[in-house]
């Protein structure tokens, strides 16, 4: 999970917004919100960071306070972001991010630039991720699933694979490898992304001291 920046919303949502009547379920376009959500997403989801696709079948548009209790939210581009199908179809233990929230609500927002989800959680040695704030720690597991056992292991692997490059003799430059995975880069970002990026600062941290 990383803060995202929200860049400028579709001219077709800011249209629709000012008609009578206009609400989330009759804006017809919303192939061009999905591809606004996920250029500024960098193609991984909000939650998990798992890849995400700008089609129906690729992807979800989630309302981070959820329509029902927000209405007046519903067309808020703020208020939107790209979540993956998070096992939609799946027994809802096995579900996660948008699918698995609902209507809760969540105490963090992706999007605060003021309050960087990235530093107020940790992504640990075994694929785990967690934070020391209880109402985080709880929203992560409770209302998004993020330590399903499938997301642990995907987190895992992804940094196992980074360090095995290391053991493999390749020189790391932290400062080198940051910007292909934190977003300083063009394009989209490697799945799990952030899990590399807490890493490497750590290791550039244990540097400067």
């Amino acid at each position: 999970m990383r803060t995202i920046q929200k860049g400028p919303e579709p001219a077709t949502l800011t249209q629709h917004r000012r008609q009578p009547h206009a609400d989330y379920d009759n804006y017809t376009d919303k192939a061009a919100l999905r591809q606004a959500l996920v250029a500024e997403q960098r193609g991984l989801c909000c939650y998990c960071q798992s890849r995400i696709r700008a089609t129906p079948e690729g992807m979800k548009i989630e309302h981070w306070q959820c329509q029902a209790s927000h209405p007046g939210r519903q067309l808020d581009f703020g208020n939107l972001h790209g979540a993956c199908l998070g096992g939609y179809d799946r027994p809802e233990r096995e579900q996660h991010c948008d699918t698995r929230k609902g209507n809760n609500g969540l105490c963090f927002s992706v999007c605060d630039p003021a309050h960087p989800i990235e530093r107020q959680i940790r992504f640990l040695g075994d694929g785990t991720i967690s934070a020391n704030d209880a109402a985080i720690e709880d929203a992560l597991n409770a209302v998004l699933n993020l330590n399903l056992s499938r997301l642990v292991n995907n987190r895992k692997a992804v940094l196992a694979a980074f360090q095995q490059r290391l053991q493999d003799g390749r020189r790391l430059d932290p400062a080198r490898e940051l910007p292909k995975w934190d977003g300083s880069e063009p394009g989209d970002l490697p799945e799990f992304a952030q899990v590399v990026v807490y890493w490497l600062r750590k290791k550039q941290a244990r540097v400067a001291v």
